[in-house]
């Protein structure tokens, strides 16, 4: 039986990844929606062959593709996004067809991250992540910011109780340049923050759900701290205090690069964004 869904994948060179993410969706969902970049591997045909259709459109940011996504012709009323290295098992198959059968009041869902990083799952210091992927088709549009984006429902949110996975099969050195990539656009958030560049965001809410408690964290916590000591606070936090060190040797590389090498060089490219705009000032001057 297929789930009156569409299921929307943001793709660039991601022919590693993407026939697991389509193998869990096609045929399953009554709709599977491939958002390209431009890619300039297999991708485009990979999806093709899978039954999925196929847009493209020029990336900018995250937020940008994520509603850009939205204004496709979809037709289903829910909608779950999804990307290209994660895939949904059967048992959230079964539960998400279950509350769109039911017709829930709510207009969208949270639902648990299990990341899979060489092979074995990182579950303490990290999870559970519980992130918005869930929700109903016109009352859904993704906060304005580049990198580390949430969705916006306008009504009502619940959780559902079955993960879904987490599983980039590309190799270390690709994940490496991605969080480079992505560490340059953390810096450029914390730079419009500080010059209070106004952007639609979700609320920071101590008492809110994980993600604006995560946000309030950041703002009235993570950015009081000092830059470059910071990082090694949260290594300690999710290695030692919440027990990292537990789930063996891929655990700790995985925590040291994320939570200590990824946070500080969010920092560096700061730094470096500040120096050149002293520079730059002091040349006009």
């Amino acid at each position: 039986m297929t789930a009156p869904l569409t299921v929307i994948i943001l793709t660039y060179n991601e022919e590693l990844n993407l026939p697991q993410a389509l193998r869990s969706v096609c045929g399953w969902a009554k709709q599977v929606i491939v958002l390209d970049s431009f890619s300039t591997d297999r991708t485009v045909q990979i999806a093709r062959e899978f039954g999925a259709e196929v847009y493209q459109h020029r990336f900018e940011n995250y937020a940008k593709q994520r509603n850009h996504a939205l204004t496709l012709p979809i037709r289903s009323e829910w909608i779950l996004f999804l990307d290209a290295d994660e895939w949904v098992p059967p048992e959230l198959q079964r539960e998400i067809a279950a509350v769109i059968d039911r017709n829930p009041p709510e207009d969208g869902f949270y639902i648990k991250r299990r990341f899979i990083w060489m092979g074995r799952w990182i579950r303490r210091g990290y999870y559970p992540t519980w992130i918005l992927r869930l929700a109903r088709r016109g009352r859904v549009r993704c906060e304005e910011r580049q990198v580390n984006e949430h969705l916006i429902v306008d009504g009502a949110v619940e959780y559902l109780q079955h993960d879904f996975i987490h599983e980039d099969r590309k190799d270390l050195a690709d994940w490496i340049a991605k969080h480079v990539r992505y560490a340059r656009r953390e810096a450029d958030e914390l730079i419009k923050r500080e010059r209070r560049v106004a952007q639609e965001e979700i609320d920071a809410r101590l008492f809110g759900t994980q993600a604006q408690r995560k946000r309030w964290l950041r703002r009235h916590v993570w950015e009081r701290l000092p830059r470059f000591v910071r990082p090694w606070l949260f290594f300690f936090y999710r290695y030692v205090l919440r027990g990292g060190f537990l789930d063996g040797r891929a655990a700790f590389v995985y925590h040291f690069l994320h939570a200590l090498w990824f946070m500080t060089l969010i920092d560096a490219f700061w730094l470096e964004q500040r120096l050149a705009a002293q520079r730059r000032s002091g040349d006009a001057g």
